[in-house]
């Protein structure tokens, strides 16, 4: 069973930045699509970002510009620094592997709140 470990959220003004950091157990990391969703009160899940093994990336149009996903295999954790950040970011984060090609597997970690508020 592999296990994430979320950190980095938290309270910040609007403006701010914050570093969210997700580390997992196991050696499937390097293999994996990994992804941080969000999801704020009454809303549905949403993709925030995303980088796959091979290095490709997907941004939300919201956060374009803004967030940077980044990976470090070696350490098998996945980054997503968050600059210029607006009360409209509030939500929890939470991180995800994923591979859907064999082996196929999908973890969620147990997510982290960020506030943004004045």
């Amino acid at each position: 069973q592999v296990q994430l470990v979320e950190s980095g959220g938290g309270l910040v003004q609007p403006g701010g930045s914050l570093r969210l950091s997700c580390a997992a157990s196991g050696s499937i990391f390097r293999i994996a699509t990994v992804a941080w969703y969000r999801q704020a009160p009454g809303q549905v899940r949403e993709l925030v970002a995303r980088t796959t093994f091979a290095g490709t990336t997907n941004y939300a149009d919201s956060v374009k510009g803004r967030f940077t996903i980044s990976r470090d295999n070696a350490k098998n954790t996945v980054y997503l620094q968050m600059n210029s950040l607006k009360p409209e970011d509030t939500a929890v984060y939470y991180c995800n592997i994923k591979r859907t090609i064999v082996p196929t597997f999908d973890y969620w970690g147990q997510g982290t709140q960020v506030t943004v508020s004045s």
